[in-house]
């Protein structure tokens, strides 16, 4: 008895040593790797999370970033990317993450998800943006008025297996059909470790639907930055000629097929369809388990060409809170006032619209 008297004691009389505060920071060079770690173990973090975006960001557009983080103790509790467009043109934005298809707030902690929120909120009145956005996979504040939502964007993510013959399978037949022909004719994959074939294909289709292309230090940036998480395959013939290409970024078990296009002759041969089967088989063997084909604007050529997949979209509800604008952005392909500009586009010779894209395309975002 004696014995348990004298434990309650010793516990009584233990000091107890309080939590240290949650603390606001801003990423520095030497703290990468520590981010990363961090959002590689979240659950809500994504590939676009990676602190890596930053000096892509920064190095290819010039773009202005706030890589917040919260702390306590010396652990990260959550993070959250931003950058910031400012165009007379297309408009001022804050956003989590421009060129990225997820992004938002990746926490563990409510407090620290809070404090991350109330950070945007206030570097977005300092800089006088017209609107912060949150690009999430789901509504972050689905309660609160001041954050609105736009149906614009889809996206499609699909289980695969590690068998080639069931993913194959599960492909609906029309488009299983076009995969075979480019098997028949004799289409072959293979990464490459640069990006020019890669730029040639994708530069020649983005012409071809009249959008401005990304600079090609762009995607140099990417490979080097990210290394075997971002594979660059090219798509050809027996005899070596482009028929496609498609940058990719491999996070945990998924492969993100993110830029791609194809040539005149991938219309012919099913380029585009065996491109994205080559890809599938390669991931799978590589141990992915899920295709995360990407977002997709609704109502246009590429949210088809998924849906034709077997692919099923799920919506993309990216949350915009308003300052200086009035009404939410709508900088896309889609909005009427883009029409001429695109038909004018696609009538620029080649070599002049890879030379005037990159200026226009770093204010999209």
């Amino acid at each position: 008895m004696n014995s348990i008297i004298e434990a309650a004691h010793a516990r009584r009389a233990a000091p107890v040593i309080a939590a240290a505060p949650r603390t606001l920071h801003l990423l520095q060079p030497h703290e990468r790797a520590r981010w990363d770690g961090f959002v590689r173990a979240c659950p809500d973090a994504t590939f676009f999370h990676l602190s890596g975006w930053q000096q892509v960001l920064e190095q290819s557009f010039g773009i202005r970033t706030w890589f917040y983080y919260v702390q306590q103790d010396g652990v990260i509790l959550g993070v959250l990317p931003l950058a910031q467009i400012k165009s007379r043109l297309f408009g001022h934005s804050l956003g989590a993450m421009p060129f990225c298809v997820y992004g938002g707030v990746a926490a563990i902690d409510a407090a620290a998800r809070a404090m991350l929120d109330s950070a945007a909120h206030e570097l977005a009145q300092e800089l006088g943006a017209g609107h912060l956005e949150y690009r999430g996979m789901r509504r972050a504040h689905p309660d609160d008025p001041a954050w609105h939502t736009k149906e614009l964007y889809v996206t499609f993510r699909k289980a695969i297996s590690g068998d080639d013959e069931e993913n194959l399978n599960a492909i609906p037949r029309k488009q299983r059909a076009m995969v075979r022909k480019g098997i028949k004719l004799g289409l072959q994959g293979r990464v490459e470790d640069n990006v020019e074939r890669m730029f040639a294909a994708y530069a020649h289709s983005v012409h071809r639907l009249g959008t401005p292309v990304f600079p090609k230090k762009y995607f140099a940036l990417l490979q080097q930055t990210f290394g075997d998480e971002c594979e660059v395959r090219v798509i050809e013939t027996a005899d070596g000629r482009l028929v496609a290409a498609v940058l990719s970024f491999y996070w945990r078990d998924e492969v993100v097929p993110y830029y791609g296009g194809g040539t005149d002759l991938a219309r012919e041969v099913a380029g585009n369809d065996f491109m994205y089967w080559n890809l599938m088989q390669a991931a799978a063997a590589r141990g992915c388990r899920l295709f995360d084909f990407g977002r997709s604007k609704l109502g246009t050529g590429a949210y088809d060409f998924k849906k034709n997949w077997g692919f099923t979209a799920e919506p993309l509800p990216y949350e915009y809170k308003l300052y200086g604008a009035t009404s939410l952005p709508d900088n896309n392909p889609l909005n009427p006032k883009y029409q001429l500009f695109i038909k004018l586009w696609k009538k620029l010779p080649l070599p002049l619209a890879n030379a005037l894209g990159p200026h226009i395309v770093k204010n999209l975002g």
